[in-house]
């Protein structure tokens, strides 16, 4: 027999950073959530990278304004939670984007990532959190512009 709707994620992996694309994949997997019953693992990764390459003082002012951002982001997830019937969680963690984000993935055991594009000049070289996402090859990666 056919099932409509039945199949798909059940748990949702998105990363976000605050950036517009980062907003509508998280959008984007907020409403696939919602419509497949699954879970959504909202993650915000602090990079380690650019807090170590700065003076002491310049570090603690980074830290600070990744916590303010993580601070707003999860007050803004509570007023949507309170709108859309989704389970999420929502967890910041220091380190690099895309092994944080793998991680977490295979943690959850995830069915998907979500991602938004990118749009910095310097991924052409080193590659994108996307693209090394893909070539990871673990979970189908969405990748919302």
């Amino acid at each position: 027999m056919f099932e409509l709707a039945t199949d798909g994620p059940k748990v949702i992996v998105c990363g976000v950073d605050g950036s517009d694309p980062s907003l509508h994949a998280a959008a984007y997997a907020w409403g696939l959530a919602r419509r497949s019953g699954a879970r959504l693992v909202l993650v915000y990764v602090v990079p380690v990278a650019t807090m170590s390459t700065l003076t002491p003082g310049g570090a603690a002012v980074l830290r600070e304004a990744a916590e303010e951002v993580a601070g707003e982001m999860r007050a803004e997830l509570a007023k949507a939670a309170e709108r859309a019937h989704v389970d999420y969680e929502y967890r910041t963690e220091p380190g690099d984007p895309a092994g944080v984000l793998s991680r977490i993935a295979d943690e959850v055991r995830a069915d998907v990532v979500v991602v938004g594009a990118s749009a910095q000049a310097g991924h052409r070289l080193v590659g994108s959190v996307a693209v090394r996402l893909v070539r990871a090859g673990r979970w189908p990666v969405t990748v919302v512009p």
